[in-house]
């Protein structure tokens, strides 16, 4: 079968455990070539659209096809063409990294040697060859997680939150590797709940309590999907007047004072700053200073930035 354009068509998907709806009328598609982010909190149905595109878990209502396959009628044959990260590596603690991705070749029943070796360079594990997987890190057992998947040589890749739990310079270079992969043919799908994560993405769904809010580049839904401006509101280091009378934190209370600021649309806490979204009409520094000291909030300076996926997020979420 040739590699379609379209490698992922969901249409509707929906899923629900009981009476509780964990995946509402999911449709997208994905073309060939692309790594696309699914990003939301837990809970929010992504490991379960992930289950139901695999043929893990049949879809009370919807469809799909994955590489031209029916995830209902043709799962069998499905799961033989894609590579699966799971959230919990399926790896053999008392077995090595060569031995582990010897086994996992002869599950899809790969015998030949050689695509062992090219997978430990690819996956850059050849020096961890020998040892155990409970001597690894979780860095590289999660590069050995990969391996495993993709040993097989699939076209498609689901990874689901592979880099939970590691640290940000192991993610770095987790999302290198993924794009290596991109390279040679490749196509992924990626679950996180990191915001930061998503940027690497060439397209991005955002997930909340089962719906796919959008799904589009960081670009475009940084663009179009916030219903304002994003700011940068700092603190002076001169006192505050707003909170010299209370025994509140001043960026605390800061927070509520434009968390109920009327020309505010929504406030949050960014780092060590405070984050605000104001309509279109106030895109100067001036207007908003002004309208912010005729809501009682001083001792403050504001700054124009570019908006991030989390302040997409939090605008279509809440």
């Amino acid at each position: 079968m040739d590699q379609p354009d379209i490698v992922i068509e969901a249409d509707g998907l929906t899923r629900y455990f009981g009476e509780f709806l964990a995946v509402d009328h999911v449709s997208f598609s994905i073309q060939a070539g692309e790594v696309v982010g699914y990003l939301g909190p837990n809970g929010s149905g992504k490991t379960t659209t992930i289950r139901m595109l695999l043929g893990l878990l049949r879809p009370n209502e919807g469809k799909a096809q994955v590489l031209g396959y029916d995830i209902v009628r043709q799962s069998e044959l499905l799961r033989t063409r894609v590579g699966y990260m799971s959230q919990r590596f399926a790896l053999y603690h008392d077995l090595t990294v060569g031995e582990n991705l010897a086994f996992y070749a002869g599950v899809y029943g790969i015998r030949d040697r050689a695509r062992v070796e090219e997978v430990l360079d690819l996956v850059e594990l050849r020096a961890a060859e020998g040892q155990r997987v409970s001597e690894l890190s979780t860095g590289w057992r999660q590069r050995l997680a990969l391996g495993t998947a993709i040993v097989h040589k699939p076209r498609l890749l689901f990874l689901d939150e592979p880099t939970s739990g590691v640290d940000p310079r192991a993610r770095r270079a987790f999302w290198d590797l993924i794009y290596s992969l991109v390279e040679r043919g490749v196509t992924a799908m990626v679950t996180t709940h990191y915001m930061d994560e998503a940027e690497y993405c060439g397209r991005v769904g955002i997930m909340r309590n089962g719906r796919l809010l959008a799904m589009d580049t960081p670009s475009n839904l940084k663009a179009h999907a916030l219903p304002g401006l994003a700011w940068d509101v700092m603190l002076e280091q001169s006192g505050i007047e707003t909170v010299s009378s209370t025994e509140e934190s001043p960026i605390l209370h800061v927070l509520n004072a434009l968390q109920h600021c009327p020309c505010v649309l929504r406030a949050g806490l960014v780092s060590d700053n405070l984050r605000a979204i104001t309509p279109f009409d106030i895109h100067d520094v001036e207007t908003f200073q002004s309208s912010l000291r005729e809501a009682g909030i001083q001792g403050v300076r504001v700054e124009r930035v570019e908006p991030t996926l989390e302040d997409v997020f939090l605008a279509l979420a809440i």
